[in-house]
């Protein structure tokens, strides 16, 4: 049975592929200690799909993966907030505005993965790569707040959540201006990160704090 469970998201606002799923599916074929599964990028759904799929494979290590449309690299997140502010609809045409993720839970959590040493081994492998301190307020968070509150419950599974960006073909296809990277790349990156994350327990005292 697969110790690590991963998911990636399928397309959204108004994208063919998203690489977070391309990604994961590419480690999962990879390597026999991953399952790998695809959330819906909708509210109502996404947490009931990951819910079934850590019952399911009842893993020690779940990472969730999701595309952050912009950014310059990988970028392993360190905190989740319990609040849900979509700037567009999901997948399902929902839109929530201030609401919580989960009512009357903690404002936030922070991530059970050793992130420091997960980008220092990932910039060693030379995949670009920082620690990110916000998930932003749509799926991507709801879903690692959701996992985290899930695995408050299962001290002995850790998780948390890692963005990455465009891949190139979206970026080729839409004739966007943005930052991308090769899903090979992604999935390269991926696989240092539970690699790492399986082998160490105490991150790096070192530091990876942003100014703004």
């Amino acid at each position: 049975m697969a110790n690590v469970l991963m998911t990636g998201f399928a397309p959204f606002g108004g994208e063919a592929v998203n690489p977070s799923w391309q990604a994961v599916s590419l480690l999962g074929a990879r390597r026999d200690d991953v399952a790998a599964v695809e959330l819906p990028c909708e509210f109502d759904a996404s947490l009931p799909t990951l819910r079934r799929a850590v019952a399911e494979h009842r893993p020690s290590l779940v990472v969730c993966v999701g595309q952050a449309g912009g950014r310059l690299d990988v970028t392993p997140e360190r905190v989740a907030v319990n609040l849900i502010d979509a700037r567009i609809p999901d997948n399902a045409g929902a839109q929530p505005v201030d609401v919580p993720v989960v009512p009357d839970g903690p404002a936030a959590y922070f991530t059970t993965l050793p992130v420091k040493a997960c980008v220092a081994a990932i910039r060693a492998a030379g995949v670009p790569v920082s620690v990110s301190h916000t998930a932003g307020t749509y799926v991507c968070n709801q879903v690692f707040y959701g996992l985290m509150h899930l695995l408050s419950t299962l001290p002995d599974v850790r998780g948390g959540f890692v963005h990455v960006p465009f891949s190139p073909e979206q970026v080729a296809a839409s004739g966007k201006a943005a930052p991308s990277l090769g899903v090979d790349r992604i999935a390269d990156a991926l696989e240092v990160l539970v690699d790492t994350a399986l082998r160490t327990r105490e991150d790096l005292a070192v530091s990876a704090g942003a100014e703004h």
